[in-house]
């Protein structure tokens, strides 16, 4: 964006800065305008935004950032940048919510149905505004899916090539994959992963560039599958040729290392030709690496200190990779708090984990994470706020998460008042919509999209983001304001 643009921006922010009372609550509800130092905005700041440190140290308050001993410097890529949030509904109902954004803006995700329809994708555009169902569509009977029974829906778009993959397994024994190379107008016929041995579930699926010329098509597509024992471990195959074809399932961690989970997170792969998954190893949260288009891995603890979650996510380590190579990490520890760390050697190392739950937070579930540029993460997770009703869906960002005390900047999607469950332990458990998972993704703007349900309102999929916020790709910017949306937008 030129500067002139920006200029543009800010003043139609400032502009409709008095409006944004009535999309985020009323003005006893917002935050004092800070007149002076780093966090002097020309708006003021609603309940929902927090500028904090690591350990939930809120940035805003100076008795406590002196107290930590923090002297942290807020110029640069750790500058802080005005920040809110929102969500809009996609008017279907959603389980275990997945997001694939292609580069013409188009956001896919994914609408649960059940035995008999299957799953459908349900296309975003207009920033979240408008929705519709792209199918795929039965040719025979052309409301239903084209596969008509699927246990865990999964979608996925390829960053390098826009194809959007539609992921389905069936009765814990099948795998289907169907693609469209049209942003979700035609769609190839189901195509079976054949391979398996193992019961399949979770499935989770991602690609990464052929920089080695192994294969057939520009990228190489690796999908792992929980076994849901140890002995097993998760198990992975990879696809040459787009995902027509698919190598029979191998074990997706060294053979011969023993395994104490069969569990895993989301694949991420990186622009190096890398792929990574994230699960425990048996001394604590760890990444698997392969460096051969998920043919042969490497196991990675990243600490033996902050332990996973005891409850129903206890397998649950969320991975991503910046455009740069580097890998990001997120799980929920014992102390049911998000916690983050890095490598920059693939792995190999990792920094000291550090709990990143906004200030007040005081439980949390369902970790997902996203890289943009290098440095830039963005992460999710439920939580429950001190003094208020019902869990949240929160996004925090960090556009220097190299730094030695980088910014968190962290907002709740929804308002307080209209939370997004309303169960004592959702963080915990399989919790309605969320199933056992939710998503995150970058648009190539550089505006994060958390994917998410809207439990008290029928389990309605939601998409949140920011209104307004710093950018995770490119030039290191103030996004463009959006239309607010929220429980408005909410149509079941």
């Amino acid at each position: 964006m030129s500067q002139r643009r920006l200029l543009s921006a800010l003043v139609v922010l400032a502009v409709i800065a008095p409006l944004f009372s009535g999309c985020f609550g009323s003005e006893e509800e917002v935050k004092e305008i800070i007149e002076e130092g780093p966090f002097s905005f020309a708006q003021p700041l609603n309940n929902e935004t927090f500028y904090h440190f690591a350990g939930g140290i809120n940035a805003l308050n100076q008795s406590a950032v002196s107290a930590a001993n923090i002297t942290a410097n807020l110029t640069g890529n750790n500058t802080p940048y005005y920040a809110n949030g929102t969500y809009f509904g996609i008017g279907f109902t959603t389980f275990e919510p997945t997001i694939g954004i292609a580069s013409t803006g188009s956001m896919f995700f994914t609408n649960y149905r059940g035995t008999g329809d299957g799953t459908h994708i349900i296309k975003g555009t207009n920033y979240g505004q408008d929705w519709e169902d792209v199918g795929p569509f039965n040719q025979v009977f052309p409301t239903t899916g084209q596969v008509p029974s699927s246990n865990d829906p999964y979608v996925y778009v390829d960053k390098w090539t826009d194809r959007v993959v539609k992921f389905d397994m069936h009765a814990l024994t099948a795998m289907f994959v169907e693609y469209s190379d049209d942003d979700g107008s035609t769609w190839s016929i189901p195509l079976s992963a054949e391979g398996y041995y193992s019961p399949q579930d979770h499935q989770s699926i991602a690609s990464m560039p052929d920089v080695n010329g192994i294969g057939f098509h520009e990228t190489i597509y690796v999908f792992c599958i929980n076994t849901g024992s140890s002995a097993l471990g998760p198990q992975c195959s990879r696809s040459l040729n787009g995902g027509i074809t698919w190598d029979i399932q191998r074990p997706g961690y060294p053979i011969g290392t023993p395994q104490c989970s069969g569990l895993h997170g989301h694949v991420a792969g990186g622009s190096d030709g890398s792929v990574y998954r994230g699960n425990p190893s048996c001394d604590g949260p760890a990444v698997y690496r392969s460096l051969d288009g998920g043919y042969t891995w490497t196991e990675h603890t990243i600490t033996t200190e902050i332990g996973m979650q005891e409850g129903w996510h206890s397998h649950e380590v969320a991975v991503a990779v910046d455009e740069a190579g580097n890998v990001h990490a997120s799980w929920i520890s014992t102390d049911e708090m998000p916690w983050y760390a890095y490598s920059r050697d693939q792995g190999n190392t990792w920094s000291e984990p550090m709990m990143i739950a906004a200030p007040g937070v005081n439980q949390t579930g369902f970790p997902t994470i996203f890289a943009g540029d290098e440095g830039r993460v963005a992460l999710g997770y439920i939580g429950l706020q001190d003094g208020q009703n019902g869990w949240n869906g929160y996004m925090a960002v960090m556009t220097d998460a190299f730094n030695e005390y980088p910014l968190i900047t962290s907002v709740s999607v929804n308002l307080f008042e209209d939370p997004l469950d309303s169960s004592e332990d959702c963080g915990n458990v399989r919790c309605g919509g969320f199933g056992d998972f939710i998503d995150i993704e970058i648009d190539d703007e550089g505006r994060p999209w958390i994917a998410l349900a809207h439990n008290v309102r029928n389990q309605e999929g939601i998409v949140g983001t920011f209104v307004t916020g710093p950018s995770l790709y490119g030039d290191l910017i103030q996004l463009e304001v959006i239309e607010a949306g929220g429980n408005s937008t909410l149509s079941l």
